[in-house]
């Protein structure tokens, strides 16, 4: 991988060429080719699925009509306050404000124009959201979002080269990236000539030696992004002279079901239910957010963790298909009583007890929680009881290249390159400098919002050199 200075002719080109197929690279592309640009998508897999199709599938919006419909009162700026608060402030209002202002279009453009089935989930707030606002596909999976994109792809008419590995871009004096060049499954190596690039391929959550550098934390923790997530983005924006920001933030994960790989719904915890190590006794507050929690659980022993709830916590994890599977492998254990439930965890079943009856003091305001957690307003947990063993992990980075407005990558002179753009992971997120920024959703929001934008400007910047191409003719 590297910057080139290449000037043979490519083999062909395009106005825009994207990298990444996930919903960054979909929602650039749909939005590109609205605006008349000729798109072409390259992704290195042989089917577009990246870190969007082993998410959650949920996006964060506010003033969608789907909130409308509800009678949810929620607009940008109070978005952007959650988004700030969760970030503690360390994190660019400004651009934290342009994407919120932009979440709830987006939806609404990916719903009604590209027939994205989005519903609004409802029943319980996820950490940091101050309304209901977050927004998924029926069974709540990336799949399923990543599917619904590719469809509304297709019949756009957008061009997604596979098995196409971007290992070059060609930039002249000016920092303008004139071509890509890239390698087919066979070894062939092929060149497109561009008007304008957008990065939407990944972040550096699967590169051992990044990681190391910037987010030492996570080093040998479970890795559940996609392995193609090697910082392609950053060595590439850092090689041109861009400009970077945050490089120690990422969205963590405190309860990804053992051995199965899935996340556990947030609301399992927020609702009431609590978290215990091997010992039988909690450790932090584990309704803080799932991602600082995962730095929690991997410190125990055994880098594991046992989540506590009852059927009442389950009701809207069933409503979640990674939830469903988990259960249906018998992952979730089901008890009529906390003995029964130790027996089957393998816990001490006094310390399992008397965590049980410390957190319902809590519950009634009888007893501070150590951790700071506020459990009034829960009811107790009533069998039939539920536990799942979990542990934590790396989801997906939050740092990256530093973007403007428009989603143009930014030098570190603070100039914008002529017509290079970034979102995804790629690009700086709003999560501010550590795990503990990032709202969730952060991911997809940025992605959605990020790629829609850039899909937008590069398709200006691709005509403008249109234009001026045909008046040097």
């Amino acid at each position: 991988m590297a910057i080139t200075r290449e000037t043979t002719k490519p083999e062909f080109e395009v106005d825009v060429a994207i990298v990444g197929g996930g919903a960054c690279g979909l929602c650039a592309a749909l939005a590109a080719t609205e605006a008349g640009a000729s798109v072409l998508v390259l992704e290195r897999d042989r089917r577009p699925t990246g870190s969007t199709a082993l998410s959650t599938g949920l996006i964060p919006a506010a003033g969608t009509r789907l909130q409308r419909d509800e009678g949810i009162e929620d607009d940008a700026e109070t978005f952007a306050q959650d988004i700030l608060g969760k970030a503690k402030g360390r994190t660019d209002a400004a651009m934290a404000r342009r994407i919120a202002a932009g979440s709830g279009p987006t939806i609404d453009w990916l719903q009604q124009r590209h027939g994205l089935a989005f519903r609004l989930v409802k029943g319980f707030l996820y950490p940091g959201h101050s309304r209901l606002r977050m927004h998924g596909v029926p069974n709540r999976t990336g799949t399923e979002l990543q599917d619904a994109l590719l469809a509304a792809a297709g019949r756009a008419g957008i061009d997604i080269l596979t098995e196409a590995r971007v290992a070059d871009l060609n930039a002249d004096a000016d920092g303008r990236i004139t071509a890509l060049g890239f390698e087919r499954s066979d070894g062939r190596r092929e060149r497109v000539g561009t008007r304008a690039v957008i990065l939407a391929c990944n972040g550096f959550g699967g590169a051992p030696d990044l990681l190391a550098r910037h987010i030492p934390e996570m080093v040998g923790a479970e890795y559940f992004g996609h392995a193609g997530n090697t910082g392609d983005a950053l060595i590439w924006g850092e090689e041109l002279g861009a400009a970077t920001a945050d490089l120690g933030a990422y969205q963590g994960h405190g309860a990804v079901a053992v051995p199965y790989g899935r996340p556990m719904v947030w609301a399992l915890i927020t609702e009431g239910g609590f978290q215990v190590n091997r010992a039988g006794e909690r450790f932090s507050n584990e309704a803080s957010g799932y991602s600082e929690q995962a730095v929690e659980v991997i410190a125990q022993p055994g880098r594991e963790a046992f989540e506590i709830f009852d059927s009442l916590r389950e009701a809207p994890a069933l409503d979640f298909a990674d939830y469903r599977e988990v259960l249906g492998l018998g992952g979730v254990k089901q008890a009529g009583t906390l003995a029964e439930l130790a027996g089957l965890l393998g816990l001490p079943l006094a310390a399992l007890e008397r965590t049980a009856r410390e957190v319902d003091e809590m519950r009634s305001g009888l007893r501070p929680d150590p951790w700071g957690r506020d459990f009034r307003g829960t009811a107790p947990l009533a069998p039939p009881y539920r536990g799942v063993r979990v542990t934590g992990a790396l989801f997906h980075t939050q740092g990256g290249l530093a973007v403007d407005a428009d989603a143009r990558v930014l030098r570190s002179t603070g100039a914008a390159f002529p017509n290079l753009f970034a979102g995804g992971g790629a690009a700086r997120g709003v999560s501010g400098p550590s795990r503990w920024g990032y709202l969730s959703g952060n991911g997809l929001l940025t992605a959605t919002v990020l790629g829609r934008l850039a899909g937008s400007a590069a398709a200006a910047v691709a005509a403008a050199a249109r234009a001026r191409s045909t008046a040097d003719v």
